[in-house]
């Protein structure tokens, strides 16, 4: 199986290093640095808004994950999709021992099948519930990850 790399480069911009004053920008890389993803953390930790942090890249990689294997189950079953939408939302919570941890990923997909293409309401529960059993994001987490697809 392949394996899969990021790297994370940050410098220290502030005069000086106290908890309330050191920046928290910095830059995640992939593919050896062609592709740079400006991140911070959240603004609650004292982060930039403008980045995107942790907590929000977590909730992406699982809508994401699970919309490619949405699409690749369709495909393979030769549904035809035109669209895909989701608005997945996760939540930053104590748990137990009273750790911060995400405690829980809701995502909302929105499918547009083409013309033509039937897709039943149990069918396409289905559909969902098999890309979130084979999702690889989805089964690397202990997170509860809920999928509420939008009509």
């Amino acid at each position: 199986m392949p394996s899969h790399r990021a790297g994370v480069h940050w410098t220290r911009t502030s005069a000086d290093f106290g908890y309330d004053t050191y920046n928290r920008a910095h830059e995640v890389r992939f593919k050896d640095g062609a592709i740079v993803l400006p991140a911070s953390s959240a603004p609650a930790f004292k982060g930039d808004a403008d980045r995107v942090d942790p907590e929000e890249a977590f909730v992406g990689s699982l809508s994401s994950c699970h919309m490619l294997t949405f699409l690749a189950i369709c495909a393979r079953k030769r549904l035809v999709v035109d669209a895909y939408d989701d608005s997945a939302e996760g939540h930053l919570e104590k748990g137990a021992g009273g750790k911060l941890q995400m405690t829980r990923v809701t995502l909302r997909p929105r499918v547009v099948f083409a013309p033509g293409t039937k897709v039943d309401a149990a069918t396409l529960a289905e559909l969902h519930h098999r890309a979130h059993e084979e999702c690889f994001i989805a089964n690397s987490v202990k997170t509860d990850v809920a999928v509420a697809p939008q009509a």
